[in-house]
């Protein structure tokens, strides 16, 4: 697959993202637009990673400067987990694990191809500081390997005005949850 955004893709994706970065301040304090895009128009294939956030219904929007990396940090700012990364199971062995109704694919196989990475739970608690999300689905957040070794991987949600981590099998899955990627551009 080629990895790369046409110029009007890339104009039509910056233009998607700075409505989105403008209209949603509270997430970026302090983040100034035109650095943003300036960051944007240098690395076309962390743009391709964006269309691909954008397209399976993740809303990807600035939620932090990482000062470290001099990096901006892009998150899935949908309000329910990304409708086009849904009834997925955790990984490749969950997958492989499954002897029927194996779904179509898995949660780190797909955010390796779009070229993103599950959030951490610490990364699931700062979005759910910028608003409600997961209120009705749940989303799969990159797991330990000391439970993974298990057999389980763990998720998120909000229910009931406060913000869960939960555990499953690895090779659960369900038409309500999916994933949430991270990325930094």
């Amino acid at each position: 697959m080629k990895k790369a955004v046409t110029k009007e893709q890339s104009e039509n994706l910056i233009s998607t993202l700075k409505k989105r970065f403008e209209g949603n301040m509270n997430r970026h304090n302090g983040i100034n637009w035109d650095d943003v895009e300036a960051k944007l128009e240098a690395n076309t294939l962390k743009l391709w990673s964006l269309q691909q956030m954008e397209e399976t219904g993740g809303e990807p929007d600035v939620v932090e400067f990482d000062t470290a990396s001099g990096n901006y940090i892009f998150f899935d700012c949908s309000a329910e987990s990304p409708s086009g990364r849904r009834s997925y199971c955790y990984d490749r062995a969950a997958l492989d694990a499954r002897k029927q109704n194996k779904p179509a694919n898995n949660a780190m196989e797909a955010a390796a191809a779009m070229g993103v990475t599950l959030l951490t739970e610490a990364q699931y608690a700062h979005l759910q500081q910028l608003g409600a999300f997961d209120t009705k689905t749940s989303s799969w957040l990159l797991t330990p390997d000391a439970i993974r070794k298990h057999g389980g991987a763990i998720f998120g949600d909000r229910r009931y005005n406060h913000v869960f981590t939960y555990h499953n099998g690895a090779d659960s899955y369900y038409a309500a949850r999916g994933f949430r990627g991270c990325l930094s551009v």
